[in-house]
Order: structure tokens, then sequence, then C-alpha cells
């Protein structure tokens, strides 16, 4: 009887074991996802993910830059993109001193980049799915052209160039001086050879002479945003 006795108190106190660790493992997988609709990404950090994926967002110094919130970021979430922005280090400061910059990190839900990491540092952005370089000023264009990447804007498109299955998009927001400069048009075929969707022509952006422009131009931002439907929508269909 005693031994029987023994045998079966043995018992309860593993059941009892075995209900807390289950209530602990339970408790654990609660704190870890309250909060949160999203799971761990790819690159650290944690925001929502987009349905579409991530549209890196990329913003130079060039008239335009101002309306990338309204005109490209928030149409881009509404699409179901995740979107992370990234500007040039003159573009930064631009909308910093707007205050765009400190409403960009809002609604996108993660920091805009326009200076690089230090080694030490976790990855701010997730890894993009697609990029968008809108607006890409001439100095811009011409450096990705010839693989010159000094800064973080550069740098993640650069290597997305030679990317296996990552659409890179880019609108040129230039003048007709800078598009007569006889480097100019090796600069186009050079992205078109990386198989990069320019948003550029007579039809989507007319070129003016420099200063004779629009005091204030809407970007094409409408044929942007398709462009990116486009190229994305493509590299699903025939993947390399």
């Amino acid at each position: 009887m005693a031994v029987a006795e023994g045998c079966r108190a043995v018992r309860r106190g593993f059941r009892d074991q075995q209900r807390l660790l289950i209530v602990a493992v339970v408790a654990v997988l609660l704190c870890c996802t309250a909060g949160r609709g999203d799971g761990p990404i790819r690159g650290g950090g944690t925001v929502s993910a987009g349905s579409r994926g991530v549209l890196g967002v990329v913003g130079t110094a060039a008239d335009g830059v101002e309306q990338l919130r309204a005109g490209l970021v928030e149409p881009a979430i509404a699409l179901g993109w995740q979107v992370a922005v990234t500007l040039t280090p003159n573009a930064g400061q631009w909308l910093r001193a707007n205050g765009e910059l400190d409403r960009l990190e809002a609604v996108t839900g993660l920091p805009v980049r326009d200076t690089p990491r230090l080694p030490t540092e976790a990855r701010p952005h997730p890894v993009a799915n697609c990029y968008v370089v809108a607006p890409a000023s001439a100095n811009y264009v011409a450096k990705l052209a010839t693989g010159i990447a000094d800064n973080q804007a550069l740098t993640q498109v650069s290597e997305a160039l030679g990317t296996i299955d990552v659409p890179v998009v880019v609108f040129p927001r230039v003048n007709a001086a800078h598009v007569r400069h006889p480097a100019w048009d090796g600069h186009v075929t050079a992205l078109r050879k990386a198989d990069v969707e320019l948003i550029y022509g007579p039809d989507v952006w007319p070129v003016y002479e420099p200063r004779e422009g629009p005091a204030v131009r809407q970007l094409p931002w409408t044929a942007i945003t398709e462009s990116i439907q486009h190229v994305t929508a493509r590299a699903a269909r025939h993947p390399l």
C-alpha cells in the first residue's frame, strides 16, 4: 500500500511539473508575440510586414523630394508594401529641416537612413524586395551608372543592381543641360543594361532648360508607382 501510494504521488508530481512547464512555455510565447502582428524580419527590426514585400525607397537632393511621403510612400503602403526609406545626406538635411523626415518615420514605422550604420549596430531596415529611387538627381544617376557608392543611398541600390530578383526603378529628375552632358547617354545605357526600369522621356517628364521650368512641378508619382507594380509582377512571373 505504501509503495503504491508513493508511486501515485510521484506520478502526480510529474504531471504537476508538466503542467507548470506548459504554462511557462505558453507565457513566454505570449510575451514574445504580444502587441505584434508580424514576427521577426530579415536584417533586424520588427515592423508590420507588407503583403507585397519590402519596398526600399531612396530619395536624393533634387526638387520634389519633399513630395516623397504623400506622392510615393503613403500610396505604396496603401498598396500593401512595407516601406523603408533611405536618403542621400543632403536630402536627409532637407527633409529633417522641414519636418518630413519625422513624418516619414512615423508613417513607415522605421528609421529613415541617411548615414551608414556602425559595424556593431543592427541593420535598421529589412531586406528590400524592390528599390525605387525617386527623385534621382543627375549626380546620383552618374554615380550609380559608374559604380560609385559613396553614401548609404548609393550603396544599397548599387548592390541591388547585381542581386538576383531585386528590381530597381529610377526616376531621373533632370533638366535639359543634364541630358546634353556628353556622359549622360552612356549613364542611361549602363543603367538599362543593368535592367533598371527608368521613368524617363518626354512622355513622363519633359525637360526644361535650367531655371526655366514651372516653379512647382508634381513628380510623375503615378507612373513611378505603376512601374514598381510592373517590375515586381514581372520578377514574380520570370524569376531567374
